[in-house]
């Protein structure tokens, strides 16, 4: 019977880098090499070392000489040998550093809160893997040989054509594979847009750009980092007023539901926009970050299929899959194409052609859909939990933008807001204030609020973080 790989593999040996040098012979020099990549942290505890005979004929060395070596290195502790199981670095031996003082202290990292009620993430723990693994294994196994070299930076035409599908079906955003552009997030996309990645080609925005008086600083932060100014316009209870819209030739919405304070941008407001890009010749950005997740009535549909040459569509997997994915796309009117594809370069450098492949065959099984479906429900209930646990035990806390989304806005008693994001602290909660997202050169009065998220915690965890939330609020 023919060996198999993996044995022959071990056969081998893997590959060890190794200087044979300083006084003493060939034995000395390579007790002393493993020695020191052992202390210096370079072979971790555990791992496997090549056999006697395929490191011999890697240093050019005598079999025996490897074999003392290993021999004393493993009576003086350094390395443990088993019959099957090889020779192998010591699972107690520690670098040295952590030797000489001590146990190595742990990497700084933020301490988790007890209970995260951050807005921005899904619930991680509902990720579908098994459906996910099923795609991963079907588009490997009828990936053609070139998608294992450079990838087109349009992204592959699998998953543009699924998106040209499920966009239209379930967004009503009319598109075709070639103006869509698959990027990494949104980030990406506005860096793209910007002119902030690239060599040239890019800065499709120009001048200053109009944004919502709330939204995400860090958007607002990449902006101004790439050179490009931002406006702030106003919002009421049907969103942006775009009527304030001036000397700007671009606008940057969040249409479907306006991120933080809730709510779709009014019929009116969304046709009154296109007519002002139509008259300036400007852009619209829709940033149809939650588009799938409305639960009192139908999704509201996308601004793109009011006019797709003046509104530039934007979305990603990172609240209906995971952030970890890195995938979005932008469906771009025809005439910007060129410009945002010489800005990506010649090749795609951030966005898996393999995790593309595996979109498409999930969006075109219709795993996508079923897993959307899921969890519109799972959030659903989730919100509807919320409203519940404020309704029994804090009345006089009002809450907003529950339509969609995964997340709610609570209104405080004016000028609580910082102590109680305080008081959330102290008790491990982690809760996102209003104030943060309000545009620092906006005219809009400020509001005590909290944007709590209430896709993060898991199932088993989500009470006792409603719990705690409630305890922190301000009596009435």
């Amino acid at each position: 019977m023919a060996e198999s790989w993996v044995n022959h593999a071990e056969r081998i040996g893997a590959d060890l880098h190794l200087e044979l040098s300083g006084p003493g012979g060939r034995r000395a020099a390579l007790i002393r090499a493993l020695r020191e990549a052992v202390r210096g942290g370079r072979l971790a505890p555990g791992t496997r070392l090549p056999p006697y005979r395929s490191l011999a004929a890697d240093l050019g060395v005598a079999r025996n000489t490897v074999a003392d070596a290993y021999a004393e290195l493993v009576a003086e502790g350094w390395l443990t040998a088993r019959q099957g199981s090889g020779t192998r670095v010591a699972e107690r031996t520690l670098p040295l550093q952590a030797a000489a003082h001590g146990s190595a202290p742990a990497s700084p990292r933020a301490r988790r809160p007890r209970h995260d009620l951050r807005q921005g993430t899904p619930d991680v723990s509902a990720f579908p893997r098994a459906a996910w693994l099923a795609s991963y294994r079907r588009a490997l196994q009828k990936a053609p040989n070139e998608v294992f070299g450079p990838g087109d930076p349009a992204g592959r035409r699998e998953l543009r054509e699924a998106l040209t599908e499920y966009l239209a079906r379930t967004r009503g955003v009319r598109a075709e594979p070639g103006r869509i552009v698959i990027c990494s997030g949104f980030a990406h996309a506005l860096r793209l847009l910007s002119g902030q990645d690239g060599a040239g080609g890019g800065g499709v925005l120009r001048g200053p750009l109009a944004v919502e008086g709330y939204g995400l600083g860090f958007h607002r932060r990449l902006l101004r980092a790439a050179g490009v100014r931002t406006v702030p316009l106003p919002l009421d209870d049907h969103g942006a007023l775009v009527g304030r819209l001036g000397r700007e030739r671009s606008v940057l919405l969040t249409p479907a539901h306006q991120f933080p304070t809730g709510g779709p941008l009014h019929p009116e407001r969304r046709a009154a926009v296109v007519d002002w890009a139509r008259a300036r010749g400007g852009l619209v950005l829709e940033d149809d970050y939650d588009g799938e997740f409305r639960y009192d009535r139908k999704p509201v549909g996308a601004l793109q299929g009011l006019d797709p040459e003046r509104v530039i569509h934007l979305g990603s997997v990172s609240k209906t899959l995971s952030p970890a994915l890195r995938l979005g796309w932008m469906v771009l009117p025809e005439g910007y194409v060129g410009g945002v594809l010489a800005a990506k370069g010649e090749r795609e450098a951030w966005a898996s052609v393999l995790d593309q492949l595996a979109l498409a065959d999930l969006v075109v099984s219709g795993a996508y859909d079923r897993h959307v479906r899921r969890m519109r429900q799972r959030y659903r209930e989730r919100r509807n939990r919320l409203v519940g646990a404020l309704a029994a035990r804090a009345p006089h806390i009002g809450v907003t933008g529950i339509a969609a989304g995964l997340h709610a806005v609570l209104r405080l008693p004016p000028g609580t807001e910082r102590a109680t994001l305080e008081a959330a602290a102290r008790q491990g909660v982690a809760v996102d204030g209003l104030a943060d997202f309000r545009h620092p050169e906006t005219d809009m009065p400020s509001r005590d609020g909290l944007v709590v998220g209430y896709a993060t915690p898991s199932d088993h965890a989500y009470q006792a973080a409603l719990d705690a939330l409630c305890a922190v609020l301000p009596p009435p």
